[in-house]
C-alpha cells in the first residue's frame, strides 16, 4: 500500500539527510555517469541556505565519488558515504584505510563482468560493488560470487537494487545518521531521511528512533519509512515546494 507524502518541510527546526542513486538522483546503468545538473546543483544550495547548513548526504559512494557527482556544494554538506564508513563535517575527515581483501574482491569481480557483458564493476574507497542492472540473468551468479567472496575474505555483503556490494564490516547509514545527530550543531533538531533501497532501511529506523522521519522513495515495499514520494523527480519537485 503506498505511503502518503511527506508535509511540509520545516526548516527551522530540521536537519535533512539524503541518499543519492535512486533518491536525488534517478538510477543510471552506469553508474558513473550520475552527476548533479545546474538546477540541482542550486537546489541543493538553496537547502544549505534555509536550512542553516543542516543538510547532509548519506551514500553508499565514496566520498571521492560523491564530490565527483555534486561539484562544489559537496564542501558545504555534511557528508558520511560508502555507507557510513568515511565522514567528512566540521572541517573534519574520517577515511579508514582500505581493506586489503577488496583486492582480490575486484580482481574476481571484474573477472566475472568480463564474461557477462553487460555487468559492470564499481570500485570505492571502502568497497567493491557488481551491477547487474543491465544483464538481470546474472542476479543468481552474481549473488552467489558475492556470498562466496564475503564469507572467504570476512567483508560484509551488501545487497541493493540489481547490485552487491562487499565492503567492511561495522557501519551502515543509521549509524551514520545516528553519529552526525550527536553532533552539537545538529543536536536537538528533527531529522528527516530520504532514501529508496535496502541499504536506507537502518537508516529510516536511526531517523525514526529519534523522532524524525523517514521518506522511501520509489515503489512501495515493506519498509521503515513514515512517508513515500512515487520517483527522484517528486522528491525534487517537494523540496522545491517546500522552499517556495
Amino acid at each position: 500500500m503506498p505511503l502518503s507524502p511527506p508535509a511540509g518541510l520545516a526548516f527551522e527546526d530540521s536537519t535533512l539527510f539524503l541518499d543519492l542513486d535512486g533518491t536525488l538522483f534517478e538510477l543510471d546503468d552506469c553508474p558513473g555517469a550520475v552527476c548533479a545538473d545546474a538546477q540541482t546543483r542550486l537546489l541543493l544550495d538553496t537547502l544549505l541556505d534555509r536550512l542553516d547548513g543542516r543538510l547532509a548526504v548519506v551514500s553508499g559512494r565514496s566520498l571521492a565519488q560523491i564530490d565527483g557527482m555534486l561539484g562544489a556544494v559537496s564542501r558545504d554538506i555534511w557528508i558520511s558515504g560508502s555507507h557510513g564508513g568515511e565522514h567528512r563535517w566540521g572541517g573534519v575527515t574520517i577515511s579508514p584505510p582500505r581493506p586489503g581483501q577488496l583486492d582480490d574482491v575486484a580482481a574476481r569481480f571484474c573477472a566475472f563482468a568480463d564474461e557477462h557483458p553487460g555487468v559492470l564493476v564499481e570500485e570505492k574507497s571502502l568497497g567493491v560493488a557488481l551491477h547487474y542492472r543491465m544483464m538481470p540473468q546474472a542476479e543468481a551468479d552474481a549473488v552467489a560470487l558475492a556470498h562466496e567472496l564475503a564469507e572467504s575474505h570476512g567483508l560484509f555483503l551488501q545487497q541493493g537494487k540489481m547490485m552487491a556490494e562487499l565492503r567492511d564490516a561495522g557501519s551502515d547509514k543509521g549509524s551514520a545518521i545516528r553519529a552526525m545527530m550527536a553532533h552539537p550543531d545538529l543536536a536537538g533538531t528533527t531529522p528527516v531521511f530520504a532514501g529508496d533501497d535496502l541499504t536506507d532501511e537502518p537508516g529510516f529506523a536511526a531517523v525514526r528512533d529519534l523522532g524524525g522521519h523517514a521518506i522511501l522513495v520509489g515503489e512501495p515495499r515493506p519498509t521503515a519509512a513514515t512517508y513515500g514520494l512515487r520517483s527522484p523527480g517528486d522528491l525534487r519537485e517537494w523540496l522545491w515546494e517546500a522552499l517556495a
